[in-house]
C-alpha cells in the first residue's frame, strides 16, 4: 500500500493559499476551529483526536483545488452525526451550500424502523447519499475524500469490520472515483480494500512485483532512453516517465483473464505528456516507426474518449528484447482530467464569488442524470443500489447512432435499452432493430462500435415479455410504468382500502391519518409526485401498506419512544439515589445497595428492565472489571474498565453507572461471550492450521480467525472465541503460547 502522509491543518492551509484569496483562506480557518471545538474530546479508534480526521479529508480536497465550500465541508463533515451541532447551525454560519454538502455526506443514523435488516439500512444510506450526490457533486468528493482516509486507518479496526468497510468501498466507493474519472484516488481506494480482502494475493503480487523491480527497472529505463532519441527528432515538448502499477488491476487481470503474473503487459509500461492533440498523434507515429505494434492493442480515446471524460492513445508495442511494452500518450489538460476527473473541470478562480464553475467537458458525465431518473423511477432501495451497480458501475459498451452520437449502455444491453435511453417514446412504439444496416432481434447484445437505428411505428406499445428482455432498470421500470397506467384507477382504489385496512388492524382511525398533511409526507418520502400515484402504487404491490402507515404514524411513535426513553435515562441516572424492593435476598449486600438480576448476566445497581447490552469495542466477558456507561435515549452499554473509549470525558458527564457480574463461575457449560484475541508469531509451516487446533480443542466455537503476513514471514492473526468467562479465555490463551514459533498472545483493544 501506498505510503500515507498525514497532513497538518497549516499544510491544508498552504494548500488552499495557492489558489483562494485571503476571504475564502479565513472562511476554511473558520471551519477548521468550528469542527475543532465540536469534535473536542472525541478520539477516533486509533486513539488520535478526531479532528485529524476531518483535517486529512479537507486536506485531500484543497490538493484537488476545490472551492472554499468544499474544503470547509470535509472540516465539517462529520459535525453533525457525531457531535450536538445540527445542519441549521451549518447553514447559520457557513451558508446553504456548505449545509447541504454535509447533509449529503452525513449518513442516516438510526434505523427508522425496527423491521429493518442492516442490509436495507445500508441500501437507504447508499441511496441518500448518491441522490445528494447527483444534485451536488461536490458531496462525492467529500464523500471519496472521507473514505480515503478511513482506508487508511483500518488497521485499528477489527478485522471483520475491515472486510466489510473494504467490500463497500470495491462495490461502490471505488465505481464511483472510476466513473468521475479520479484516478488518483480510484486506484488507492482498490488497491487498499484488496489488502484487506485478500492478503495473501495481494503480498503476492507486492512480492513478485518487487522480485523483478531491478530488471523491469532497467528495461523501462533502455526503452525511455531509446524513445526520448526518437521524440528529439520532433522538435516538440515532452516529458516521459515509467507509469505507476497497480495491484488491484493487476489481480483483475489474474483473475479475469486467467493469467500468469509473467504474461501481464502492462507491468511495463511508460507515460509521455505532451502540449497539444497534434503532439499526441506525432508521437505515436514515431513510437510506431521505431517498434512494432502488438495487433489488437491500440486504442484511441481521443477520438472517442470513455464516458467519464478519460483521452490517452494507448498502444503496446514489441520493445527491447522482444518484451511487450504499453505506451500512453496524453496532453497535460488530458493527464489533469485522467487523475482528478470531475475535479479537473470545477474550476475556481481567486477572487470570483461564484464557488465553481461548470465546463462543458463535465456535462460528458451522464451518470448524474441516470441516478436522478432511477431515484424517480425505483421506489425500494435495495432495488435502487442493484440498479446503479447493474446501470452505472457494471461494465460498459459504447454505441453509436447513425449520426455518429456517442451512447454508454451497460454490458449485455439490448436494442431496448438503447431505445429507451434515446427516449421513453423512442423505445415504447420501438418494433425492431438495424445493427451496423441489418435487421437484428430484439434481444441481441450490443457490442462496443455498433452502429444502432431503431425502427418505430406510431401505433405499436410495449410488450410484457419485454420487462425480462431488457437489461438495464430504467428501460424495464418506463415498461412497467406503462402497464401499471393502464390500470390505475383500480390500482388506486385498491391501494387505499389496504391502507385504511392496515390502520384499522393497529386500532387507529383512518380519518385521523389519512388527511392531506399526512399523506402528503409519505409521498415526499417515497418520491411520488401525488397522492393518486402514492396509492396506485400500493394497489399495484410496488409498495407496501405497512410502510407507508409506518411513515404516517411516525409523529405519534416518535412521541411514544422519546417518552418511554426520557423515563428510562431518568430512571438510570437516578439509580443508586431510589430505594425500591429487593428482587432477591442474595443480592442485598452489606452497605445496602441491591442488584437487579439481568438476563444476560449483568447486574446493575438499582433498576430494572432497562436497555442493557456489551460493548463491541472490548467485548467483556465474566470476570472483566466492568463498567456502564449511560447513552442517551438507547440505555446501558458495559464496557470493560480498561477500555479506551471510557476517558475521562464520559466521567465528567456522571454518564457511569456500577455494574457487576451475576453468578461468575457457576455455569461451567455455557459459553456466551466473545473474546478479541491477537496472536503474533512465525509464519511457519501449518502455523495457521496449529493455532485452530488449538482454538478448536479449548473452545466450541470460532466466530472468526483472519491473519496476515508481512515480507519478514511474521504472522498476526485475530480471532475471535467464545468464552465462559476471564477463567476460560485464560486457559484458551495459555495453549495458545505453549504453540511452536507463537511470540506473543494478548487481548485484543480495538
Amino acid at each position: 500500500m501506498s505510503k500515507y502522509v498525514e497532513m497538518t491543518h497549516d499544510e491544508v492551509l498552504a494548500a488552499c493559499k495557492k489558489y483562494m484569496n485571503e476571504e475564502h483562506v479565513a472562511f476554511v480557518e473558520k471551519a477548521y476551529a468550528f469542527a475543532k471545538d465540536a469534535h473536542e474530546g472525541q478520539f477516533r479508534e486509533s486513539g488520535q483526536p478526531y479532528i485529524i480526521h476531518p483535517t486529512q479529508v479537507a486536506g485531500t480536497l484543497a490538493s484537488l483545488g476545490l472551492d472554499p465550500d468544499t474544503v470547509a465541508a470535509g472540516y465539517l463533515h462529520d459535525t453533525v452525526e457525531d457531535t450536538p451541532v445540527n445542519n441549521e447551525d451549518i447553514k447559520k454560519e457557513f451558508g446553504k451550500d456548505v449545509a447541504f454538502i454535509v447533509e449529503g455526506v452525513t449518513k442516516l443514523k438510526k434505523i427508522k424502523y425496527k423491521s429493518k435488516t442492516h442490509e436495507e439500512y445500508l441500501a437507504d444510506n447508499h441511496r441518500k447519499m448518491l441522490i445528494a450526490m447527483a444534485k451536488d457533486l461536490r458531496v462525492i468528493m467529500v464523500k471519496l475524500a472521507d473514505r480515503l482516509h478511513n482506508m487508511h486507518t483500518l488497521d485499528h479496526l477489527r478485522p471483520d469490520k475491515q472486510r466489510r468497510i473494504a467490500d463497500e468501498t470495491l462495490d461502490i466507493y471505488a465505481p464511483l472515483a472510476d466513473r468521475l474519472g479520479i484516478g488518483t484516488i480510484k486506484w488507492e481506494l482498490e488497491d487498499m480494500s484488496l489488502h484487506y480482502l485478500n492478503p495473501q494475493q495481494y503480498y503476492r503480487i507486492v512480492n513478485l512485483m518487487q522480485s523483478k523491480r531491478s530488471e523491469r527497472e532497467r528495461y523501462i529505463s533502455s526503452a525511455i532512453s531509446t524513445l526520448k532519441a526518437n521524440l528529439d527528432d520532433l522538435g516538440i515538448k515532452y516529458e516521459i516517465f515509467g507509469r505507476p502499477k497497480h495491484i488491484y488491476s493487476i489481480y483483475k487481470k489474474m483473475v479475469n483473464k486467467h493469467k500468469e503474473f509473467s504474461e501481464i503487459y502492462d507491468l511495463l509500461a511508460v507515460r509521455v505528456i505532451v502540449k497539444t492533440v497534434r503532439d499526441c498523434y506525432a508521437v505515436l507515429g514515431a513510437v510506431h516507426t521505431k517498434w512494432t505494434p502488438m495487433p489488437g492493442r491500440f486504442k484511441d480515446y481521443i477520438a472517442v474518449p470513455k464516458a467519464n471524460g478519460y483521452q490517452s492513445l494507448h498502444t503496446t508495442i514489441i520493445g527491447p528484447g522482444g518484451k511487450p511494452l504499453e505506451i500512453q500518450i496524453r496532453t497535460e489538460k488530458m493527464h489533469q482530467i485522467a487523475e482528478y476527473g470531475v475535479a479537473a473541470h470545477w474550476a475556481y478562480k481567486e477572487g470570483v464569488q461564484t464557488a465553481v464553475a461548470e465546463t462543458p467537458s463535465s456535462k460528458k458525465i451522464d451518470m448524474f442524470r441516470e441516478i436522478l431518473e432511477l431515484q424517480d423511477e425505483t421506489k425500494d432501495s435495495h432495488e435502487f443500489m442493484n440498479s446503479v451497480k447493474t446501470d452505472i458501475f457494471s461494465d460498459r459498451v459504447y454505441v453509436f447512432t447513425p449520426k455518429g452520437d456517442v451512447y454508454e449502455l451497460p454490458k449485455g444491453s439490448v436494442p431496448l435499452d438503447f431505445g429507451y435511453m434515446i427516449h421513453s417514446e423512442v423505445g415504447a412504439h420501438s418494433v425492431g432493430a438495424k445493427v451496423n444496416d441489418k435487421i437484428v432481434p430484439l434481444d441481441y447484445q450490443l457490442k462496443n462500435g455498433d452502429v444502432v437505428e431503431m425502427l418505430t411505428q406510431s401505433s405499436a406499445t410495449p410488450s410484457r415479455d419485454w420487462i425480462k428482455l431488457v437489461k438495464t432498470s430504467s428501460a424495464r421500470n418506463k415498461i412497467k410504468r406503462f402497464f401499471k397506467s393502464e390500470d390505475r384507477e383500480k390500482n388506486i382504489e385498491k391501494g387505499i382500502e389496504l391502507v385504511e385496512q392496515e390502520l384499522q388492524t393497529r386500532g387507529l382511525l383512518s380519518k385521523t391519518y389519512m388527511d392531506k398533511s399526512h399523506v402528503n409526507t409519505v409521498i415526499e418520502h417515497f418520491n411520488y409526485h401525488n397522492e393518486e400515484e402514492l396509492f396506485a402504487a400500493a394497489g399495484f404491490g410496488e409498495i407496501s401498506p405497512a410502510s407507508i402507515v409506518n411513515r404516517l404514524t411516525q409523529d405519534l411513535r416518535k412521541r411514544e419512544e422519546n417518552e418511554r426513553k426520557r423515563q428510562l435515562e431518568a430512571e438510570i441516572m437516578n439509580a443508586g439515589q431510589q430505594k425500591i424492593n429487593p428482587v432477591s435476598e442474595k443480592h442485598e449486600s452489606s452497605n445496602g445497595v441491591m442488584y437487579i438480576k439481568h438476563n444476560n448476566g449483568v447486574m446493575i445497581q438499582g433498576v430494572s428492565d432497562l436497555m442493557l447490552r456489551l460493548a463491541k469495542c472490548c467485548n467483556p466477558v465474566p470476570g472483566d472489571e466492568i463498567v456502564g456507561y449511560v447513552t442517551k435515549g438507547r440505555g446501558v452499554t458495559v464496557h470493560r474498565a480498561d477500555c479506551r473509549n471510557i476517558n475521562g470525558v464520559a466521567k465528567s458527564q456522571g454518564r457511569l453507572i456500577e455494574v457487576a457480574w451475576e453468578n461468575v463461575g457457576e455455569n461451567n457449560t455455557a459459553e456466551n461471550f466473545n473474546a478479541d484475541i491477537e496472536i503474533y508469531g512465525f509464519s511457519r509451516s501449518k502455523f495457521l492450521s496449529d493455532v485452530i487446533n488449538a482454538l478448536n480443542s479449548k473452545t466450541k466455537n470460532i466466530i472468526n480467525i483472519s491473519g496476515k503476513t508481512d515480507n519478514n514471514n511474521m504472522a498476526h492473526i485475530y480471532a475471535t472465541v467464545s468464552v465462559r468467562d476471564t477463567a476460560h479465555l485464560e486457559e484458551i490463551m495459555g495453549r495458545l503460547r505453549d504453540i511452536a514459533n507463537v511470540y506473543e498472545v494478548k487481548r485484543s483493544v480495538n
